[in-house]
């Protein structure tokens, strides 16, 4: 047990709250407590049948005992097709050891829990998504206090498990704002159930809107509480959706829509990766914005998406780890404060004194920023990992009507969807004209004379290649030209030159291959992800992070597109919303 845990262990095994003083489950038999108190008392699993979607949220993920009885129950009663969506909450989380050791009382659970213990969710603060497959499901955790998880959830439970520490001991999980939040967030004729009967939880919970009840409780509680919500259950609707484009952009939504149980149809005009994706390896790294608001917990939970996604596809990662160079003061300053924020896992990011980052870098270096988790990554594995089969077409136009039809340049269908998401870049544009699209051409150089080197980042970069390095690149803006340009190379090894110039001489005499895509970015720099119109979406304007991007924001289209919770906050969904734009101007146009 590390000094920042919080639990200690009993005499007799049990985990017990160092915070609250409170136990983490029934010292008598925790699984039968949560069998009876929450699966029992959600209607489990009778709730769930005929669905093809459901959606259990829970107000304390502890030792992840209430989830594992659910997987367990998921899994022998759960409808075909059906996927299960488990929203938690944890301000204080635990280790996966510390888990695993709480979880191995119940040798029943032991399948389930070895595979959650081993997808443990990460410690930083923020949203951590886990990936259950072989049950159908996915499950997401909060770190954070309850009423701000709550606030920023875009999801709809069926069912919830309210299990945080005794009332009396921990009031803010049972406040009347996040029984209020509950309510907001439940969909209609959804079910919770808890093992308290204390009466401001009885009062609260039917002040928001619940129809409250008492029951036989477990052990030595005389009873517990159920509740209902007014209202019948609705079925998330089976969609067809169609992604135009087959780059990171367009693979990730494959992946993703993918996840959630249906098949997504991708449309490539060319072929995958044949635009700002097609270069032989490429960095997953995170923006690094000391500003630590909004976006920037956007960014990093969309880097820890990405690395945690890419280390599950055989053969993608090409190295691990990358020095972000830091050359003047206000670098070191901004990147400690980074390393000290709560926004990354604990030692993902350390500062480097130029002793060690030069050490690393076999030649005098300034102070550095150890990305110990950032990726090198092969674009090409993984789109041949996640899209799929895709149909070789070029969309012309797009024609609404009950759906989306899609059609060629010859006037013909190409497909008729329930909703399309634009994963085309810059030729994303052309079917939605409103997005603000710029393009910003940029060209990269390699080699491929057996040259090793460093993963490293200043502004250009450098990163080890299968039989040499790569680096770059140029930063064209309003340049749309895709041809190779010898001029950019010299760019290129110029730009290598002025931060490791002993590096740019070892290949000052090497022949260099290179490509040139085109970016597409936005007036503001951050990507757009978002609804266009009912039943079309796009994700575009990644700029040159659609590696580090794409994944996580994948999984929110996906989840707009088919009615399931999404993984980001509602505050970061109005961050890359198309309409921002607009919105933003009409304001100015009001405060004018």
């Amino acid at each position: 047990m590390s000094a920042d845990s919080p639990l200690s262990w009993t005499e007799d095994g049990q985990p017990r709250s160092r915070l609250f003083g409170d136990v983490y489950f029934s010292a008598e038999d925790g699984l039968a407590e949560t069998r009876a108190v929450f699966l029992h008392g959600c209607g489990l699993p009778d709730a769930w049948l005929g669905r093809r979607r459901f959606v259990v949220a829970e107000l304390g993920f502890g030792t992840g005992l209430n989830i594992a009885a659910l997987l367990d129950l998921w899994r022998t009663s759960r409808p075909a097709d059906a996927h299960l969506h488990v929203f938690s909450i944890e301000a204080f989380p635990i280790t996966a050891d510390e888990a695993a050791r709480a979880l191995a009382r119940w040798p029943e659970l032991s399948e389930i829990a070895d595979l959650l213990v081993r997808r443990w969710p990460g410690r930083a603060r923020g949203r951590h998504r886990v990936d259950l497959p072989e049950f159908s499901a996915t499950l997401d955790l909060a770190v954070m206090d309850a009423a701000e998880a709550l606030s920023g959830w875009q999801g709809s439970a069926d069912a919830w498990f309210l299990d945080g520490f005794s009332p009396a001991l921990n009031p803010q999980m049972w406040s009347d704002e996040v029984l209020g939040l509950v309510a907001a967030r439940s969909a209609p004729g959804a079910r919770a159930a808890t093992f308290t009967v204390a009466g401001h939880v009885r009062r609260g919970l039917a002040a928001a809107g619940f129809a409250v009840e008492k029951r036989p409780g477990f052990g030595r509680k005389r009873e517990r509480l159920e509740a209902r919500m007014p209202g019948a259950a609705h079925d998330a609707p089976r969609r067809r959706v169609a992604v135009v484009g087959a780059g990171i952009a367009g693979a990730s939504l494959a992946r993703a829509i993918r996840a959630l149980g249906d098949e997504p149809i991708v449309v490539e005009a060319d072929r995958p990766g044949a635009g700002g994706s097609g270069n032989p390896a490429g960095l997953v790294t995170p923006r690094l914005d000391a500003g630590l608001g909004e976006a920037a917990r956007l960014f990093a939970q969309a880097f820890a998406r990405a690395t945690q996604l890419y280390a599950g596809v055989p053969g993608a990662v090409i190295h691990q780890g990358v020095l972000q160079l830091a050359p003047e003061p206000r670098d070191v300053d901004r990147f400690s404060r980074i390393v000290d924020s709560d926004a990354f896992e604990p030692g993902a990011l350390a500062m480097l004194a130029p002793e060690e980052s030069s050490r690393r870098l076999h030649e005098v270096a300034p102070h550095a920023l150890d990305q110990t988790s950032a990726q090198v990554v092969r674009p090409e594995t993984i789109l041949q990992a996640w899209v799929g089969q895709p149909t070789r077409a070029a969309v012309a136009a797009l024609a609404p009507g009950d759906g989306w039809r899609l059609i060629d340049h010859d006037g013909r269908t190409i497909v008729e969807v329930d909703a399309v998401v634009l994963a085309a870049a810059l030729n994303s544009r052309r079917l939605a004209p409103d997005l603000p699209l710029q393009p910003v051409r940029g060209q990269a150089s390699w080699t491929r004379d057996g040259t090793s080197g460093p993963a490293a980042a200043w502004g250009g970069y450098v990163l080890p290649l299968d039989g040499g390095l790569l680096f770059g690149a140029t930063h064209d803006r309003d340049d749309e030209g895709a041809e190779v340009r010898p001029r950019d190379h010299q760019r290129n090894r110029e730009t290598l030159r002025a931060a490791l110039p002993e590096l740019a001489a070892r290949i000052a005499d090497a022949a260099l291959e290179g490509r040139a895509s085109i970016r597409a970015v936005t007036p503001d720099r951050l990507p757009v992800a978002g609804q266009l119109a009912p039943g079309l979406f796009a994700l575009t304007g990644l700029g040159s992070r659609g590696l580090s991007l794409a994944p996580l924001l994948a999984e929110h289209l996906a989840a707009l597109a088919l009615e399931a919770p999404s993984p980001i906050t509602a505050a970061a969904a109005d961050l890359v919303a198309p309409d921002r734009f607009a919105r933003r101007a009409a304001r100015r146009g009001a405060s004018s």
